[in-house]
């Protein structure tokens, strides 16, 4: 893989960072703040997934991938958090400064994979619920793990101590696939059967190249349609790409091959999309 040449990247890519918006009654607003970071917010609750405001994807914000693209919506305005969802721990989806920042000013609940518990002490969360695939939160409300293919690890000394997944949430009238990081495999077909109804997905669509290191961990923009067809979500929106060069696709590969896979599968803009970040998009209005 350090053989490998990748496209090269822009240093900085400038990002005009927004104020989310409040929803109305019965409204569910999804607001994409960068790579797997989305706010997930009703009258009732705001939840937060994976977030991550570091300048870096890496030990202490000081050695990793740089981030290119700001965060679309500023720490400050970020409306108070009533649940974290954490997929996994690797650096890009796992800030512990930004968890514990969140812990320290709304107290949110942390709902995490089993095995994650040991790392989110260290960010001052020793209450956070581990769930196993499938399994369901406490909550009054649906949030379930799901599976993912791929791996955890921060160190070189605890690869798959910890699990990895994703999540289905109910919010309002909303149900919302987060995929978390996955390569692509039977297990969306799963979530679609178990969890019918799906109004919206969060796929991830990028880091995909080369094939032969990247496709058993994460999907590239024609699996992402194809787990998407295969959940039976009404529609999917773009996530973990053009934040941090992770891989050796270029910035905009995901976004162009997105296109591109959604034309050859008979689906449209409507029915699967990305968000500019800092963008928002609004469930279950009239």
């Amino acid at each position: 893989m350090l053989l490998e040449r990748g496209a090269a990247w822009p240093s900085r890519v400038p990002v005009v960072p927004q104020r989310p918006p409040a929803p109305a009654a019965g409204e569910t607003i999804v607001t994409f703040v960068g790579h797997a970071t989305f706010l997930i917010r009703t009258p009732e609750l705001c939840m937060i997934t994976d977030p991550v405001f570091a300048k870096r994807a890496g030990p202490y914000a000081l050695i990793g991938p740089r981030r290119v693209r700001e965060p679309g919506v500023r720490f400050a305005d970020v409306p108070r958090i009533t649940h974290i969802l954490l997929s996994h721990n690797h650096y890009d989806h796992c800030d512990l400064a930004a968890l514990a920042s969140l812990r320290a000013r709304d107290a949110p609940r942390v709902v995490t994979l089993l095995g994650n518990g040991r790392l989110l002490r260290a960010a001052g969360i020793d209450d956070a619920e581990e769930l196993e695939w499938w399994e369901a939160s406490r909550e009054p409300f649906l949030i379930a793990a799901t599976p993912a293919q791929h791996f955890s690890a921060r160190t070189p000394f605890d690869r798959n101590r910890a699990l990895w997944g994703g999540f289905v949430v109910q919010a309002g009238r909303s149900r919302i696939f987060f995929a978390g990081d996955s390569g692509y495999g039977p297990h969306f077909t799963a979530v679609g059967e178990r969890f019918r109804n799906i109004d919206l997905a969060l796929m991830p669509i990028g880091a995909y190249e080369p094939r032969w290191f990247m496709k058993d961990v994460h999907m590239n923009p024609q699996e992402a349609v194809r787990a998407h067809l295969d959940t039976g979500a009404r529609q999917s929106i773009g996530m973990h790409f053009g934040t941090f060069r992770l891989t050796t696709e270029g910035i905009d590969a995901p976004e162009d091959h997105l296109a591109r896979a959604r034309t050859a599968a008979g689906l449209s803009s409507h029915d699967f999309f990305t968000l500019s970040v800092g963008g928002s998009f609004t469930l279950g209005s009239p």
